[in-house]
């Protein structure tokens, strides 16, 4: 029987009459893959290791930290950080009780509350920051030419408007996280 992931030849899946992938989106495809499943453990490891973060509790204060006012509607975090308002609330939870972030309501609309980057926070984030960036380079960048990075960049400018629209990443498509 054949493989339905592994098709021997290009065409259409009789079955579905879906379009199968060729080879080299096949291999492009896997590789992806792979690279989206093995990417943020590597980063929570380093995280956890030099600064004693997940991941994701950088990327909150990384986001955070990239807005003007430090603050951010908590539903428009949610959505930007590609968050369910539970999982932000979990990680809100955790993150305040540590003096990172805080909770303020809104003056107009007391049904709405922001999340707040404080010094604390920025600070932790901060410190944090240097041996993330140089973990980065040292699994990303420092193994692409520079018209690599662009490629890559533009690859990823490609894809992320099919995926905004899909419901995810919030309203733009962009993260500061990395």
């Amino acid at each position: 029987m054949a493989d339905p992931h592994r098709p021997a030849t290009t065409g259409r899946n009789p079955a579905s009459g879906s379009k199968w992938l060729d080879s080299e989106q096949l291999e492009a495809w896997k590789a992806l893959i792979l690279l989206t499943q093995l990417l943020p453990g590597a980063l929570d490891r380093q995280l956890q290791a030099d600064a004693g973060m997940a991941h994701s509790d950088y990327a909150v204060l990384a986001q955070l930290s990239a807005e003007p006012s430090h603050r951010m509607r908590m539903s428009d975090l949610a959505a930007t950080m590609d968050y369910s308002q539970s999982r932000l609330s979990h990680a809100m939870n955790r993150i305040e009780k540590l003096g990172w972030v805080k909770r303020d309501p809104c003056e107009s609309d007391k049904r709405v509350f922001y999340a707040v980057l404080t010094e604390k926070g920025q600070s932790v984030l901060d410190g944090a920051a240097a041996g993330h960036v140089s973990h980065v380079r040292s699994l990303i960048f420092d193994h692409l030419s520079t018209n690599q990075v662009r490629q890559l960049r533009r690859i990823a400018e490609q894809i992320l408007p099919q995926l905004v629209a899909s419901g995810g990443c919030g309203q733009n498509g962009s993260s500061s996280h990395g």
